[in-house]
């Protein structure tokens, strides 16, 4: 990680802001808006956590989080869930979109996991691996991408100082020209994450993720953003407010 990043300008900033600089600001100016620190919301074991992050793909968190409790009730274990048939396991996260595909694939992981630990149902091992390591671990299995490894880090027991992006975080960042339009939500981790100072703690990395995904859920919306309300316009080259001559 490094604390200092060469970036091209962006159109409608001072030519001596250095793109770190306009992402320290927003992070400033969001948290003042949403308060910061942001307590953590979840305190699951990791392997619980990745089971979690793979239900709620393209999931609305209140759905993902009861299909999680419907699993969790008739299976107690995780090698339970792998054993069982997938029709009932379907059943279980029927909340969740897919669940149809979701299921095997969770049984898959499970399996695969299963496997390499040697019947061990625990990732707590991942915590004592340098972040990139254990994201690379998690991001070979199947179905696990730079979103998934980094919410099962961060919002694990674990708390580790990853940086999970979401499409609101992407969508703000565009807006901001922090990133290209033309870079998709999984390449846009490691851009986004080498922007953060080296020495912020898990705590901070947590706070940037919450802070610009809660600003994409309230404000800065994918249809109609509510520019006038906006904390950021003098920043953003996207807002709909007209700026001072």
């Amino acid at each position: 990680m490094i604390s200092t990043v060469h970036q091209p300008q962006l159109p409608g900033l001072p030519s001596d802001r250095p793109l770190q600089q306009l992402v320290l600001e927003v992070h400033d100016r969001l948290c003042a808006e949403y308060g910061c620190p942001i307590p953590y919301f979840h305190t699951l074991d990791p392997l619980s956590e990745l089971v979690s992050a793979l239900l709620s793909h393209r999931t609305k968190n209140k759905d993902s989080h009861k299909a999680f409790q419907q699993l969790v009730v008739p299976f107690p274990t995780w090698e339970a869930v792998r054993d069982a048939p997938t029709e009932q396991v379907q059943g279980a996260i029927a909340p969740c979109t897919w669940a149809e595909s979701k299921a095997p694939r969770l049984q898959q992981v499970l399996r695969l996991i299963g496997e390499r630990l040697n019947g061990e149902w625990s990732l707590d091992f991942l915590g004592e691996m340098p972040v990139a390591e254990a994201r690379a671990w998690l991001e070979s299995l199947p179905g696990v991408g730079p979103k998934t490894s980094a919410a099962v880090l961060a919002f694990s027991r674990l708390r580790g100082r990853a940086l999970p992006v979401d499409s609101h975080h992407h969508r703000v960042a565009v807006r901001l020209g922090i990133l290209p339009a033309k870079v998709d939500v999984g390449p846009a981790h490691q851009i986004l994450e080498a922007l953060l100072p080296a020495e912020w703690t898990a705590q901070q990395v947590y706070d940037h993720h919450k802070v610009l995904m809660l600003h994409g859920q309230k404000c800065c919306f994918y249809r109609n953003p509510a520019c006038d309300r906006c904390p950021l316009t003098d920043l953003c080259p996207s807002s709909r407010v007209p700026q001072p001559q």
